[in-house]
């Protein structure tokens, strides 16, 4: 995968990093029902609530994270996840493709952005925790972390938005080096209270070749907290390890809530 120099290590992704966290209290709906949220980012299907969450440490986060036993295949963990960068996804977007250029391209910057600095849900409110795994040239990163529920749900609403609103644009790097950016919705196992997938494709040059960066996206929300899985490279997109990883992910995050200890033995993620 394409890279540019690693920055400081902003624990705030996946999707596939930002700033200051603190401690947070999640809650879940006082009257139980469906909100906007659920209602735009949840395929359609009841799913249970999940019950009332004590709130996440950091140490919580930590111990909720994917490890190498919950992934099938070769996936190795690695220590600076949060120092990924694929320069494929930096460039402005071009506003002439839209017909609401504002709106739209301001969506599809946005979209950009938060894949390069791992941060699609916004900056965490409260704990937050990083994990990465590599594979050949394949890249997993996976994040847990609390945050505002107004803001979690907006996100997921916004991530829901995007296939309609970038589903295929044009960006154009310093160098006048331009990127097809197309971008369709991916489904997901109804595991959370709610969750969005999205399939990203990128092509442009990578060191003056042809090269095509693919990246699948899961966010589960579990309450006030959420679970980001963000897998792909320039090999191809990892759609069942991403799929996998965020059911698995919810899993290990509800046991932490409930004021379990996730298990240590590998989970069978397929």
């Amino acid at each position: 995968m394409s890279r540019r120099p690693s920055r400081p290590v902003r624990l705030a992704a996946t999707a596939l990093t930002a700033g200051a966290l603190l401690a947070t209290a999640a809650c879940a709906d006082d009257d139980g029902g469906t909100t906007a949220a659920q209602a735009v980012a949840q395929p359609t299907g009841t799913v249970s609530a999940s019950p009332s969450p004590g709130a996440l440490t950091a140490s919580g986060a930590k111990a909720a994270l994917l490890t190498e036993g919950d992934l099938e295949g070769d996936w190795n963990k690695v220590s600076d996840p949060g120092s990924w960068r694929d320069s494929l996804l930096v460039g402005k977007v071009d506003v002439a493709d839209f017909l609401t250029a504002d709106a739209n391209a301001q969506d599809c910057q946005r979209l950009m952005d938060g894949l390069y600095g791992d941060d699609l849900l916004g900056k965490p409110s409260g704990a937050s925790a990083l994990a990465g795994f590599s594979m050949g040239d394949s890249r997993l990163l996976e994040q847990v972390a609390a945050y505002d529920r107004s803001s979690l749900d907006d996100s997921l609403k916004w991530l829901a938005s995007l296939p309609q609103k970038c589903d295929q644009f044009t960006a154009t790097d310093s160098a006048g080096g331009k990127r097809t950016v197309q971008v369709t919705e991916a489904s997901l196992p109804k595991s959370g209270d709610a969750r969005q997938g999205l399939h990203v494709v990128v092509q442009g040059t990578s060191n003056g070749t042809p090269a095509t960066l693919t990246l699948d996206v899961a966010a589960v929300r579990v309450g006030t907290d959420a679970v980001l899985v963000t897998g792909g490279g320039l090999d191809g997109g990892q759609t069942d390890s991403v799929t996998a990883g965020a059911r698995t992910g919810t899993d290990r995050l509800k046991t932490v809530l409930s004021g379990k200890t996730p298990s240590s033995e590998p989970g069978g993620v397929n």
